[in-house]
């Protein structure tokens, strides 16, 4: 993990741009943390549109959890941003963009070739960047994802062991494979859906939340369309993260993990 630049931000946040065998990422830290009290990380998903556009909602999200004393990290998706084309994606995503100007029906085989791929190629990405955060000393876990394509946090719920909760947007197109997948998924679960999403198939994301395995989940659903996400719809995110990755000190530990040690990294094949 190669730091590229660094700056404080003006609510004493610190913003540092790395790469990571070729990928960019970006990952913000609490003024407060610090080796002798390591914070807990979110990992920040986010749509295939690159991190120089997605930035000002990135920061604005790693801000607010910064406040709640979270780092926040996130990278570059694979044919994104700066990284290499990935010519077979743009195709897919063409075809896609394509039918559904024309007001044609999305085929399985269309979401298939739009998310399967992109999946197989992120997931490994993301879990060799929390190898490589989980050595900072200001970063001592638990580990939360938040937001992004909602089929690469299945499968990062599903594969990555140091993943406790989920925030997920259903806001994109899941192929039928990966509702298998969701019934894989056991962590605590908050599911934000915008009712009158246009394009995201309301019946698919509450079946899609029906199969998850979990216990706890918790389904939002606001009025409005897919950018018209409410303000207090983070807010309950920040509540719901704070539930599960502020962990209780104990007595003559640091703050950290709940028994005073760090995480370590450990995977778990799909």
């Amino acid at each position: 993990m190669h730091v590229t630049s660094e700056q404080r931000l003006d609510d004493g946040v610190l913003e540092r741009e790395f790469t990571l065998g070729g990928i960019p990422g970006i990952l913000w830290t609490p003024e407060a943390a610090s080796a002798s009290a390591p914070v807990p990380l979110i990992l920040l998903g986010h749509p295939t549109l690159g991190l120089r556009t997605m930035y000002p909602r990135l920061a604005a999200r790693a801000r607010h959890s910064a406040a709640e004393g979270f780092a926040t990290a996130t990278i570059e998706l694979p044919g994104s941003g700066d990284r290499p084309r990935w010519p077979a994606a743009e195709h897919a995503r063409a075809d896609l963009r394509r039918a559904r100007e024309a007001g044609q029906p999305v085929s399985d085989e269309m979401v298939d070739a739009v998310i399967l791929p992109l999946v197989d190629k992120a997931v490994p990405e993301w879990q060799a960047a929390l190898d490589a955060l989980l050595t900072l000393p200001e970063i001592g876990g638990p580990v939360g994802y938040s937001g992004g394509v909602i089929s690469i946090g299945i499968r990062l719920a599903v594969v990555e062991p140091r993943i406790v909760a989920a925030g997920l947007f259903a806001g994109s197109f899941v192929p039928r494979a990966m509702f298998e997948e969701a019934r894989q998924v056991t962590i605590p679960l908050h599911v934000l859906l915008q009712w009158d999403d246009e394009g995201n198939d309301r019946q698919a994301a509450l079946d899609l939340f029906d199969a998850f395995g979990s216990k706890e989940k918790t389904l939002h659903a606001n009025m409005g369309g897919h950018t018209g996400v409410p303000q207090h719809a983070g807010d309950d995110a920040a509540r719901f993260f704070s539930r599960h990755l502020r962990q209780p000190r104990r007595a003559g530990t640091a703050a950290g993990p709940v028994d005073g040690r760090r995480c370590r990294p450990a995977r778990r094949s799909p």
